[in-house]
């Protein structure tokens, strides 16, 4: 699967054949972002929770992807949530930039997408932010937690859903599996 990995490996290869100048440009042509994905991918793919499914639209760009989330259980069973990632030329000194492409009413995903993730922030006051040493894994694992133990009513993205759940359990959840069988299916 991974077209860049083989990339990689050819490159490497003919640096020994070419002259040191041909093969310090196909060396630069490959950034070091590219280079730690192709690592990070492959430790990815073996270790994804059960609930989730990773899909490369482009083989040969790993540093962009789609996440599909499936909770087997809480107020989103049932429910298929896509995000969309993208990992910037900086990685891994910045964090990937997520999207949930799924409508939901959820307190830390608001309704147009933007997600309430600590590890997805560049600077964190609890320390808990982006630090060079977290990796894609760690970002699919946090996002796939939204919907279980990192479910956060107390420091909300989306107040009104918030609130909501704090004024009425039952309307909320209600509200979750109808957005659920229109958006999430």
């Amino acid at each position: 699967m991974l077209t860049l990995a083989s990339k990689l490996k050819r490159d490497d290869g003919l640096k020994g054949s070419r002259t040191s100048a041909t093969a310090s440009d196909s060396t630069r042509r490959v950034s070091v972002r590219d280079r730690l994905l192709v690592k990070e991918v492959a430790e990815l793919e073996a270790n994804l929770p059960c609930t989730c499914k990773v899909h490369f639209p482009d083989p040969n760009k790993l540093h962009c992807f789609q996440l599909t989330v499936t909770p087997d259980e809480g107020y989103y069973q049932g429910g298929k949530f896509q995000f969309e990632t993208e990992v910037p030329d900086a990685y891994n000194m910045v964090p990937p930039k997520v999207k949930c492409l799924t409508r939901i009413w959820h307190p830390n995903i608001t309704e147009m997408g933007e997600i309430c993730l600590s590890l997805l922030r560049e600077h964190s006051i609890d320390g808990t932010g982006w630090a060079p040493t977290r990796t894609l894994k760690d970002v699919v694992w946090g996002l796939n937690s939204l919907f279980t133990d990192l479910l956060n009513f107390d420091d909300p993205l989306n107040i009104e859903a918030a609130e909501h759940h704090l004024r009425d359990k039952e309307d909320f959840r209600s509200k979750v599996e109808d957005y659920i069988k229109r958006y999430a299916r």
